[in-house]
C-alpha cells in the first residue's frame, strides 16, 4: 500500500504540535483500552501481548482487518464531526480543516486535497485515533476481544463462522458510519499462526508463543545486505559500526519473542554476511591468501582456499572463513549479538 507523506513547514508543524498538545488530553480519556498506537505510555509491544493472551485463552482465530489506504481516504466531514465532539472552538475547528485540505505539491503542481489525513504531521496520529474510536466502541459494544494499533485491527474469536459473520459486519459498520473501505485481498479470517501483527506472529500449538514474523525476518535482511552493499569501500569495523544501530533497534523491537532458534540463525547469517563482504573486498587469490595466513590458517589450507573457484556467498558460509573469522571475533570487534542482545532484555524484563 502506497501512503502520500507530506512534510509540513516549520510553522505548520510547529501549529500542529500546538494542537496536538491541546487536543491529547481532551480526546485520551475517550479511547478506549484496545487501542495502543500514538498513545502515551503505549506501544506495540504491548497489543501483541495482549493478542497473543487472547489467543491462549482459546480464541483460535483473528479476523485481520486493513483499512484501504487508511490515511488517504479518510472522509473529512466525518472525520470533523468527531473532533467537534470536543472541540467547540470554531477557530480550532476552522484551522484543523485548512490542515486536512492544504493542497500538496506533486512534480512541481499543486493539487487539492479533498479526503485523507496528511502523513508525516505531528496532528494526524490523533486524528486516526479519534475517528477510529468509533469502530473501537462498536467492538467493544459487542463484546468483543481486538487489539488496534493505528489502522491496523485484529478482532479474535473462537470460529472461523464467527469470523465470516463479524468480518462482514465490521466491513458494513466502516462503509457506513465511517466511509471507510477493508482491503479484500490483504484481509482475512485465518488462524493467527498464519496471519501477522505489527510485526510478529503468534504459534498455533498451545501453549501460543510469540514470534517474528517471516517477512520482518527478510527485511532485515535486506537492511543488511543494502547495508553491506553500501560498505564494500568501507573497513569491517566501519561497517560493523554503521550495523550495529539497525541490529540493537531491531532486536529492542522484537524483545516479545518466544522463539530463539530464529535469532540464532540470523546472528550466523549477519556474520556470514559479513565474511562475504570480505571475501569480495580481497578480490584476488593472493589477497585472499594473504588475509587468512594473517587471520590464523597455516599455508596449504590458506593456498586452497583462495584459489577453490566458490563464490563469495560459498566461501563465506565455508569452514576455512569460519576458522579466519570466528564469532568470537567479530564480539571483539564490537558486532552486536542477536541473541546476547535478547537474552538481556528477556532478563531485564
Amino acid at each position: 500500500m502506497q501512503l502520500t507523506l507530506t512534510v509540513p513547514t516549520v510553522v505548520d508543524r510547529l501549529i500542529q504540535q500546538a494542537l496536538h498538545q491541546a487536543m491529547q488530553p481532551l480526546f485520551e480519556p475517550t479511547f478506549s483500552d484496545n487501542s495502543y498506537g500514538f498513545r502515551p505510555g503505549r506501544n506495540a509491544q504491548q497489543a501483541v501481548a495482549k493478542a497473543a493472551q487472547y489467543i491462549r485463552g482459546g480464541k483460535r482465530w483473528v479476523i485481520d482487518m486493513d483499512l484501504e489506504k487508511f490515511f488517504d481516504r479518510v472522509n473529512h466531514d466525518v472525520l470533523m464531526a468527531r473532533v467537534a465532539r470536543r472541540v467547540q472552538d470554531v477557530n480550532v475547528l476552522r484551522l484543523i480543516r485548512k490542515f486536512l485540505q492544504a493542497g500538496m505539491m506533486v512534480n512541481g503542481v499543486e493539487t487539492p486535497r479533498y479526503e485523507g489525513t496528511p502523513q508525516g504531521g505531528p496532528l494526524s496520529p490523533l486524528l486516526s485515533n479519534i475517528l477510529l474510536t468509533d469502530l473501537d466502541r462498536e467492538l467493544e459494544q459487542r463484546q468483543l476481544l481486538f487489539c488496534r494499533y493505528a489502522d491496523d485491527c485484529n478482532i479474535y474469536v473462537g470460529s472461523a463462522r464467527a469470523g465470516q459473520r463479524i468480518m462482514e459486519s465490521v466491513k458494513g459498520f466502516l462503509a457506513n458510519r465511517l466511509k471507510l473501505t477493508v482491503n479484500e485481498a490483504k484481509s482475512a479470517v485465518a488462524r493467527p499462526s498464519m496471519r501477522k501483527f505489527l510485526g510478529y506472529s503468534v504459534t498455533g500449538k498451545q501453549p501460543a508463543k510469540i514470534r517474528i514474523a517471516t517477512p520482518s525476518i527478510q527485511r532485515l535482511k535486506e537492511s543488511v545486505r543494502n547495508l553491506c552493499i553500501q560498505g564494500r569501500g568501507r573497513s569491517l569495523p566501519q561497517t560493523i559500526e554503521k550495523l550495529n544501530p539497525i541490529l540493537r533497534g531491531w532486536m529492542n523491537y522484537f524483545s516479545l519473542t518466544q522463539s530463539r532458534r530464529p535469532i540464532e540463525e540470523l546472528d550466523a547469517w549477519v556474520r556470514r554476511r559479513l565474511r562475504c563482504l570480505l571475501w569480495r573486498q580481497w578480490k584476488r587469490p593472493t589477497t585472499r591468501e594473504s588475509k587468512m595466513l594473517a587471520l590464523g590458517l597455516d599455508a596449504q589450507r590458506a593456498w586452497k582456499s583462495s584459489v577453490n573457484g566458490r563464490g563469495p556467498w560459498w566461501n563465506a558460509g565455508a569452514k576455512h572463513m569460519i576458522a579466519a573469522l570466528p564469532p568470537k571475533l567479530f564480539t571483539q570487534l564490537g558486532l552486536v549479538s542477536l541473541v546476547a542482545t535478547h537474552q538481556h532484555l528477556q532478563r531485564s524484563t
